[in-house]
């Protein structure tokens, strides 16, 4: 068997996101996605709601810089969905020991609701990855006690592009209206839900923003979000960006 594994090494080579060959991920880049989660809300400028209402909880397993941006982004647009099985189970880990903090808020089961691609980026891809978090932050939530199910409840109107590339404010104005309730959504979500948020990254926090908008227009209550990785903050250091600093 061993020559036939060197054979398919050849032919199909195996290589993580970093660089390192021979390994679908390594232990360096599966490390920076152990967590446990911080809270990142404070540096997304674009999640204050500016009506007084503090910006909801948001928390990450890493921050979105050096190998773990390279993760992602073998993951989302280059054809990796084997990099699921990493990051799924590091996600759902994670979650579980939220369980305390949102088992308080619970009177029924969680609606775990994931952000909704743009159809270019879904036709791109072959595929949602957000919704693979999804499962496993609703995974997770059971494991931690807290009953949960994923709705995919939200879809893109069509008037937004895919925020790649786009700065703080233009993500704003490219997200404005932009999230619309299904109708499969209204029913599974039904007259009143608590609902968590997913994502992959937290950038400005726009797209956290419109989703939880579209979700409190329809009467439902969002008590934060979960998301793989957030990008630092302005002014963090080079140094700093590899650390999760616990909140």
């Amino acid at each position: 068997m061993r020559p036939v594994r060197e054979l398919a090494r050849l032919l199909l080579p195996v290589t993580c996101p970093c660089g390192e060959l021979d390994v679908p991920w390594c232990a360096g880049c599966a490390a920076l996605l152990a967590g446990p989660f911080a809270r990142v809300e404070h540096g997304a400028p674009r999640l204050d709601r500016l009506d007084g209402v503090p910006p909801v909880p948001v928390w990450a397993l890493t921050p979105y810089a050096g190998p773990v941006r390279d993760v992602v982004v073998h993951w989302k647009d280059r054809g990796r969905a084997d990099l699921d099985r990493l990051l799924a189970p590091a996600l759902r880990r994670a979650v579980a020991r939220l369980g305390p903090v949102l088992s308080p808020a619970c009177g029924a089961p969680l609606a775990v609701v994931p952000v909704p691609s743009t159809g270019a980026a879904r036709r791109a891809r072959g595929r949602e990855p957000v919704a693979v978090l999804a499962r496993s932050v609703a995974l997770g939530l059971h494991d931690g006690g807290v009953p949960a199910r994923v709705v995919p409840a939200l879809a893109r109107t069509g008037r937004g592009r895919d925020q790649v590339g786009l700065g703080a404010r233009a993500r704003g104005r490219n997200l404005s209206s932009s999230v619309r309730m299904t109708r499969r959504g209204a029913r599974a979500l039904g007259q009143r839900s608590m609902c968590i948020l997913v994502d992959d990254v937290l950038t400005t926090g726009a797209t956290l923003a419109a989703v939880e908008r579209a979700l409190e227009g329809c009467g439902h209550d969002v008590l934060g979000a979960t998301v793989l990785a957030a990008t630092p903050a302005p002014g963090t250091r080079a140094a700093d960006r590899g650390n999760v600093t616990v909140g």
